[in-house]
């Protein structure tokens, strides 16, 4: 090995002053991208799914401005993909060599879960710590922002931050009702069955639902809704965070499903479902076809707007626990170049401003304070949720626990709507399939 030659004083001065030079240059690059405007020229690129007319959407608007304004050299990239998309390419995205700063994802063990736990997101304990985001983001909220080490939800570090929470209802229409001779709202099952029945017999279909193979959603939800409202608190837990032997042939699962089973044998839910889209079903109850929409807040303002009837909403009347969860989540990949502009963002989405807009807009904010909600049927619905959140009976939803979860119940929930599979034999199917993603998981 050759031995280096020692510099002489001149040298070792010109190198002393180059590394000065260069201390200072990067301190000044840190600063910039540590939040004081950000370096001109710098792209940051936000990839999200959210309707621009939802509430959620329109709040990633006014941020946007906020955004904008706090670091005016940056090129803001803001990229709008849909839920499909980012559930299906996911690992391709951020297992590539362009990726996002900022992206928004779907929690649960089957995708936020698979994301960490492969290492395609940066764990933020540091800025939740920093932030405060734990002050925002309380109790059960918490629950699909954390993952271990396997991709299990509910405990490990955070890798990502909801912004809003979200519940399951039954929007009505109250025009619908009286012309079908329904006097109330129904306040339990037995009501809620009866006025299914003359809404029926007025011509009307009770429930808008879709049962396509990849947009079913509808469908899924009057399901696991129906199972829900048998269910208490440790056999959902179990079934969500894999914490013990769950047993689908046994109630709540044999119930709800044999009773949706009933609903669809009766017409409650539709016909021809099969090649019916969630964005079909809204439109129906909109342009007042059905006389109920099963959807959740992502469709409040929506109705609020475009309605051209009377209207109210409720949860399934007479259940234990009520569909819903916290919202999807912003995560910053691994490979992101602007991680602080990543975390100022998530930031900026859970500020006062943006949250309170998001509320306003029935958006349902985490951190938001509802008493500034001016409309009262707006106001009423998001504290409607805060007495679900505080009693601790949301259920999240059915997907969440293992991987593919998701085609697998749409495409066997097509399957029952086209009556081409019973309750027996969705229960036997979906216990092999639980059964094996837990497997999997438990095995790392």
């Amino acid at each position: 090995m050759t031995t280096p030659r020692k510099p002489g004083g001149r040298t070792v001065a010109r190198l002393a002053a180059a590394a000065a030079a260069v201390a200072v240059a990067a301190a000044g690059l840190v600063g910039c991208s540590s939040g004081n405007g950000g370096d001109a020229g710098t792209t940051f690129t936000i990839l999200q799914y959210e309707d621009p007319k939802t509430a959620q959407g329109q709040g990633w608007q006014l941020a946007l401005e906020m955004f904008k304004k706090k670091h005016p050299g940056v090129k803001v990239d803001f990229q709008t993909t849909s839920f499909d998309a980012v559930r299906k390419n996911a690992k391709l995205t951020l297992g590539g060599n362009k990726v996002p700063d900022v992206v928004e994802f779907n929690k649960g063990n089957a995708d936020g879960g698979q994301l960490a736990s492969q290492g395609l997101l940066s764990p933020l304990d540091d800025q939740v710590k920093k932030y405060g985001w734990d002050k925002k983001v309380t109790g059960g909220m918490q629950s699909f922002a954390k993952y271990d080490e396997q991709g299990r939800a509910g405990s490990g570090e955070w890798y990502g931050i909801p912004n809003i929470g979200e519940y399951v209802t039954f929007y009505y229409n109250k025009d619908l009702f009286a012309k079908a001779g329904i006097a109330a709202e129904p306040k339990t099952m037995d009501e809620f069955v009866a006025a299914m029945q003359k809404l029926q017999a007025a011509g009307i279909t009770p429930v808008s639902s879709s049962a396509s193979t990849n947009q079913g959603f509808n469908q899924m939800w009057v399901w696991y809704s129906l199972v829900s409202a048998y269910a208490d608190r440790s056999q959902i837990d179990d079934f969500m965070f894999l914490k013990g032997k769950v047993d689908f042939s046994a109630d709540p699962w044999k119930k709800g499903t044999e009773q949706f089973q009933e609903w669809i044998d009766k017409g409650y839910l539709g016909t021809d479902l099969a090649g019916l889209t969630y964005e079909q079903a809204n439109v129906n109850f909109l342009s007042g076809k059905t006389g109920m929409l099963i959807w959740n807040n992502g469709v409040f303002s929506r109705v609020k707007d475009q309605k051209d009837f009377a209207w109210g909403y409720f949860t399934l009347p007479g259940a234990n626990m009520s569909m819903g969860s916290s919202g999807h989540l912003w995560g910053v990949p691994a490979k992101a170049k602007n991680k602080d502009l990543a975390y100022d963002w998530i930031d900026t989405t859970l500020s006062p401003e943006v949250q309170n807009k998001i509320g306003e807009l029935g958006g349902l904010p985490l951190a938001g304070d509802s008493s500034k909600i001016s409309d009262p049927v707006t106001r009423a619905y998001t504290e409607r949720f805060d007495e679900i959140v505080k009693a601790d009976t949301l259920t999240f939803y059915p997907d969440y626990p293992v991987p593919g979860f998701l085609d697998f119940i749409q495409t066997n929930m097509a399957a029952m709507s086209n009556k081409n599979e019973t309750a027996d034999e969705y229960i036997q199917k979906l216990q092999k399939f639980y059964d094996d993603g837990k497997k999997a998981t438990d095995q790392g």
